[in-house]
């Protein structure tokens, strides 16, 4: 018995080992010298991946085939391309875009567009480039 409760409490460490609270406004580029896109990969496991991303001019149109994505606008605005249709996006907005839906951006304002994106499930490479 003791020996089920000490591995029950390793067990129990580990999984909150991977709990985080993220300060989103402290986050910046590694290096300020990027050319267009920065991105920082702040959280992962088997279900999602989550970085933050900044873009100086744009993301050219692609989609992902076997995952959906969500974009939360933390600074900056854009427009934003979902499939056929453009809008404009700024702080504050969020965005879904389901698997399989080609989408892009082109940044607006002066500084960088700075996101959360979070994919799920687990992120594994999975950007089609489509050509216009």
């Amino acid at each position: 018995m003791t020996r089920f409760i000490i591995i029950m409490s390793m067990l129990a460490l580990s999984l909150s080992a991977y709990s985080q609270k993220i300060d989103v406004k402290a986050l910046s580029p590694s290096s300020g010298s990027y050319d267009n896109i920065h991105i920082k990969k702040i959280a992962e496991d088997t279900f999602q991946s989550s970085y933050v991303i900044w873009v100086k001019k744009q993301v050219k149109p692609h989609y992902h085939a076997h995952h959906s994505e969500y974009i939360h606008v933390l600074d900056g605005r854009a427009i934003m391309r979902l499939d056929s249709s453009n809008f404009t996006i700024q702080k504050g907005d969020v965005i879904f875009v389901p698997q399989k839906s080609i989408h892009a951006v082109k940044t607006l304002s002066k500084e960088p567009l700075k996101v959360i994106s979070i994919q799920s499930p687990l992120f594994d490479g999975d950007r089609i480039w489509v050509k216009e």
